[in-house]
């Protein structure tokens, strides 16, 4: 039997990470347990409301976050908060598929386009790795705002 799976990053700031992904990827923040959404109402700001009612301590709102894929077919990713810096490479990273079934310059322009759009959100391009067939397509890595590396395959 399979298994779904999290995501889960830590980061200083939660709620801006999890923002930055939620564009990245085309999710959604969930709203709170209990509370329905109309369409166009702010999940942050249901679960400020939520938060406020159950009393949560303001200097305590920011210690996670989530998005989810609306389709409900992708991984949940998680963000918590901790207090250390990120000091060395990750040990694994997301590879955003920005690129399916593309080739050659068609699939690089793809991916240069992509990567102009998640910089205008804070993202960081690191380097282009062009294509090497037929083990490579090309790809570009990249950073989140807290340096969290990730590539557009």
């Amino acid at each position: 039997m399979s298994r779904h799976i999290q995501v889960t990053f830590d980061a200083h700031d939660p709620a801006a990470l999890s923002t930055f992904w939620r564009d990245a990827l085309g999710y959604v923040h969930p709203g709170p347990p209990g509370v329905t959404l109309a369409p166009g109402d702010d999940p942050l700001a249901a679960w400020d409301e939520f938060l406020d009612r159950m009393n949560v301590p303001k200097e305590q709102r920011n210690n996670q976050s989530a998005v989810e894929d609306p389709d409900g077919t992708g991984p949940r990713v998680f963000f918590q908060r901790v207090p250390e810096d990120k000091v060395a490479k990750n040990r694994v990273h997301l590879d955003v598929r920005a690129a399916p079934g593309l080739q050659g310059d068609e699939r690089m322009d793809a991916l240069e386009a992509e990567c102009e759009r998640l910089v205008a959100v804070g993202a960081k391009r690191l380097s282009r790795s062009e294509p090497a067939p037929p083990l490579s397509l090309g790809f570009i890595v990249m950073a989140d705002p807290e340096g969290n590396e990730f590539c557009l395959d």
